[in-house]
């Protein structure tokens, strides 16, 4: 599985794992995906000879139980689901790592499928996604999400960074399965500890409130989806995950085809569904969700919700039936009747006289009696008049006059007041203390109390990262209702003192434990060798550790590479030699051998070449001059008598005494 999932901004793409086969049998290769809880490898199954991806649970997480039972719910609840747009797992197991202090950690991993792609996150940045590529996408989801509903799963963490699109078989597989809960487990809300679990800008407004999810939660997610692949952006955008939060609870989205207008008013129509507020106004299932955006792409828009239809006139029934019939029926009730006499006047029905000049020939309506509207067939006679009626005519029209004239002046009078009055008082609200609450405390103290807060982050040396520092008006003044109100958050001080403890911790311990004194430069590693510190633990930090550095910071982490260069020991008397070796924590091995040429007990060999590095505490074997034996004494020779030249005494002598 070419997964990448969330990557922090402060973590080395290097594995922190040395171990690289896992339970005899998964061989790790190359890091390809690092989010906020586990580190995903590429691997290799020996026995069955196939790739695989292998995913780690963090070394520095294993020691939290709730992390444990978070990751291995997700091998549990992938495992029992078989479907071709779902990432497939295939073992799991666990193994132990150096952890802190010599001790040992228990790391679970998941060995799954491995899928060759890229992630939606990944196309929906690079602008790759078209609108009938969005929607293959979504259905493509619908249709994981619909097979897992029905197996009481529901995912919780539906977004980008966790759908690949494979272009090999020109599909999409859903993954990451690390939040997700049984249908039937109604303790399965999406709060921790008072943390939202999941991502903010993905979550439905019932896991904003912390609410119990089901499935409609899901497809909330799905909507959030296809958005941000049609406009290049999530719904709702905002400084922090709790800004966000709040907004899909309290706000509407804007219309997916004001940001791209290519985008349909039936794929708008969808979407207003799909985002809809209150789960019972949404598609109720993701059959249903993916019959609408298959409508959608043949241009055939969602019905609103039943929430939000107007009320039927009950006198027209048509108007249910034909969107173009009128609005109102018409009825015999209230109807007018002309008066034909000289100024006539619309009078009520039950007024007209029944005059001969009212009459009509046979099959004519009255004006304005007549269901189809149509003038009368033939005009009333005119008749001339009694001066009795004559009288009465003026005495009509005068009375008219004077009431059209005490109307104009009334209606004169009050719109003149209506245009001239003073606007009313704007309702001042009260601005409450948020003072030391948590972010997401002081923002919901502030929308409650009818403010629209906007957050900004400030350094602070006394009061912890998180915390609220106060407003912009302050507390105790008043704003008008329904205004924007600056929020001041806590980044924590500017300045930290690096911990005295670090060395001796794991890097990835190291790491975490600078990043929750507040620091936020960058962190680098340095290997470097050390003859006692074992490998992969800190040796010591630069700045060193103790000392007070800025939180924008860079800090280099120094980690022990479990080896020791050799030192030269050629020419060196063996005690100096030793020594150095000591030094170094290694041991030596001496060799003597004689040697005419060099004074004894100087080295004259090693059988590890100097600068060379090797493994902590090896023995290293050198040679030792040593005096040659002295030569042995030669036999001494017998030197023989000189003879010596008989004088003439002696042969007298010899003569007289033979």
């Amino acid at each position: 599985m070419n997964n990448t999932p969330r990557t922090p901004s402060h973590r080395e793409d290097r594995p922190v794992n040395t171990q690289r086969v896992l339970s005899g049998r998964y061989e790790l290769g190359e890091l390809i995906g690092r989010g906020g809880m586990a580190d995903v490898f590429r691997g290799v199954d020996t026995r069955l000879g196939r790739t695989v991806a292998v995913k780690l649970l963090r070394p520095d997480l294993a020691r939290d139980p709730q992390f444990q039972a978070r990751f291995k719910r997700e091998a549990q609840a992938v495992a029992a689901l078989n479907h071709p747009s779902i990432v497939a797992v295939f073992d799991t197991g666990d193994h132990a790592v150096p952890g802190d202090r010599e001790d040992n950690v228990r790391v679970p991993y998941i060995v799954m499928e491995f899928v060759s792609g890229k992630t939606i996150r990944d196309l929906v940045r690079a602008k790759e996604v078209t609108i009938d590529q969005a929607i293959d996408f979504t259905l493509g989801v619908l249709s994981a999400l619909d097979y897992s509903h029905k197996a009481g799963i529901v995912h919780r963490d539906i977004k980008p960074a966790n759908v690949m699109f494979c272009p090999e078989s020109n599909s999409v597989k859903v993954m990451d399965f690390g939040i997700a809960r049984a249908i039937a487990d109604s303790s399965a809300t999406m709060t921790q500890t008072q943390a939202v679990v999941g991502t903010a800008q993905y979550l439905s407004p019932e896991q904003a409130r912390g609410e119990t999810v089901d499935a409609r939660s899901d497809l909330y997610s799905a909507g959030c989806l296809l958005y941000e692949m049609l406009t290049g952006r999530p719904p709702f955008i905002g400084d922090s995950p709790v800004s966000v939060a709040y907004q899909h609870v309290r706000e509407i989205p804007e219309p997916a085809s004001s940001l791209n207008r290519e985008v349909s008013d039936a794929l708008d129509s969808v979407l207003m569904k799909a985002l809809q507020k209150n789960r019972a106004d949404r598609f109720q299932d993701a059959a249903a969700f993916r019959r609408a955006l298959r409508a959608a792409r043949n241009g055939v828009a969602v019905t609103a919700p039943a929430a939000s239809e107007a009320p039927t006139d009950p006198t027209n029934a048509v108007s249910r039936q034909d969107p173009l019939a009128p609005t109102a029926a018409f009825s015999l009730t209230g109807a007018k009747f002309l008066d034909e006499s000289p100024g006539g006047r619309l009078r009520p029905a039950e007024e007209a006289p029944l005059d001969d000049h009212m009459l009509q020939p046979a099959g004519t309506e009255l004006y304005g009696t007549a269901d189809t509207g149509s003038l009368p067939l033939a005009l009333p006679v005119e008749r001339e008049r009694t001066p009795r009626q004559k009288s009465r005519r003026r005495t009509w029209i005068a009375t008219l006059v004077v009431l059209t004239m005490l109307v104009l002046a009334g209606g004169g009078l009050w719109l003149y007041n209506l245009m001239n009055q003073s606007p009313p008082q704007a309702t001042k609200v009260l601005i409450p203390t948020v003072t030391s609450l948590t972010e997401s405390e002081a923002l919901q103290r502030l929308y409650n109390a009818g403010f629209k807060p906007q957050l900004k982050r400030l350094q602070h040396d006394t009061i912890p990262k998180g915390t609220a520092i106060g407003t912009v008006p302050s507390s105790g003044s008043s704003l008008e209702a329904n205004s924007d109100i600056i929020l001041n958050i806590s980044e924590g001080p500017s300045t930290i003192a690096i911990p005295t403890d670090l060395p001796g911790r794991t890097e990835a311990a190291a790491r975490d434990l600078l990043h929750q004194e507040g620091l936020t430069g960058s962190l680098t590693t340095k290997t470097s060798n050390n003859p006692t510190v074992p490998a992969g633990i800190v040796i010591t930090t630069n700045p060193a550790p103790g000392q007070v550095v800025a939180v924008g910071d860079a800090v280099e982490i120094v980690v022990s590479t479990g080896k020791v260069a050799v030192p030269q020991l050629i020419g060196l008397p063996l005690a100096d030699a030793e020594a150095a070796l000591t030094a170094q924590g290694l041991k030596l091995n001496a060799t003597e051998v004689e040697n005419s040429q060099v004074a004894p007990g100087k080295v004259t060999g090693q059988a590890d070449a100097a600068d060379s590095l090797v493994e902590q505490g090896k023995t290293i074997t050198v040679t030792v001059a040593k005096a040659p034996a002295p030569a042995p004494a030669p036999t001494p020779t017998p030197t023989p008598s000189p003879t010596k030249t008989a004088s003439k005494e002696d042969a007298v002598l010899n003569g007289l005494f033979p």
